[in-house]
């Protein structure tokens, strides 16, 4: 599942339009732009367990316990930012050259199974 919008619109604001109630799995992860109280409340309520990184704040560094967590959490999301640098090294990096949100909502979705094939191939 992925939304497209414009450059203005921070990831963490399209965070509700991509969450997938049929998904299996409930877990959630992401980095610490998209951890703020009314996120993990919605995260809780639509039934997800949140894997979202610790952000520190000027004056209160993160702790080493939650340096380790963010670095477990880290592994799982390494994985999905694979198929970003892909796209930079493989299919003419992240920019899309096209008019409209349906034709770039197209590139990313073709991208995706592109990624998503050579993965299956290479697991195969």
């Amino acid at each position: 599942c992925y939304e497209v919008s414009d450059a203005a619109v921070h990831d963490s604001e399209m965070l509700g339009a991509i969450l997938d109630s049929e998904n299996a799995d409930k877990g959630l992860w992401g980095d610490s732009a998209y951890r703020s109280e009314v996120q993990e409340i919605v995260l809780a309520l639509l039934g997800f367990e949140s894997h979202i990184h610790e952000r520190a704040y000027r004056g209160n560094p993160l702790t080493e316990e939650q340096k380790a967590s963010n670095k477990e959490k880290s592994k799982i999301r390494a994985k999905v930012e694979h198929n970003f640098g892909s796209w930079v090294n493989e299919m003419r990096g992240k920019t899309i050259k096209v008019i409209g949100k349906t034709r770039a909502k197209a590139v990313i979705g073709l991208r995706n199974l592109v990624y998503n094939l050579k993965r299956y191939v290479f697991w195969k």
